[in-house]
């Protein structure tokens, strides 16, 4: 009998552990039950300023600061190298693909960008006009520096 009854207590707590966490955990879904797909909210439009954006940290991957609706990056074919491309820079102006892209796994240098960093989608991001989901509380690390620094001094 104990043991039916600490199975009973054990199903009620994972139900009240549920409603709870559906009414309190999952706030980025509005008013939707978990059970339930809410309607999609409108795409962001892509920023297409062209502009370099600034990093955040270091060996952050830069930015795309363009639209690339319509890119095709597959195994066949590469539409961001028809820019970043070392033959074509001189033409398009866009920043060349960093040296790190052909070298292979061994650190050897190839003469064409590395299959393993072909896929650019993969590290390179383009950013758009949507308002942040969570508040976001990222501090610069140059800022880091100078609070440091601004510390330092007052002693």
């Amino acid at each position: 009998m104990k043991t039916l009854a600490r199975i009973m207590f054990g199903v009620f707590a994972l139900v009240s552990v549920a409603a709870f966490a559906q009414d309190q955990f999952a706030t980025m879904r509005s008013s939707t039950p978990l059970a339930d797909n809410a309607a999609p909210r409108p795409m962001s439009k892509p920023e297409n300023t062209d502009l370099r954006q600034v990093r955040n940290y270091p060996e952050q991957p830069p930015l795309i600061p363009h639209a690339i609706d319509g890119y095709q990056v597959d195994k066949n074919s590469n539409k961001c190298l028809t820019c970043h491309a070392r033959a074509a820079v001189a033409d398009s102006q866009a920043p060349m693909v960093s040296i790190t892209h052909f070298m292979n796994r061994d650190n050897q240098f190839l003469a064409s960008v590395t299959p393993r960093r072909y896929f650019c989608n993969q590290c390179h991001v383009p950013q758009t006009d949507a308002r942040p989901l969570v508040e976001n509380t990222f501090v610069d690390v140059d800022k880091v520096i100078d609070y440091v620094k601004s510390k330092e001094g007052a002693k």
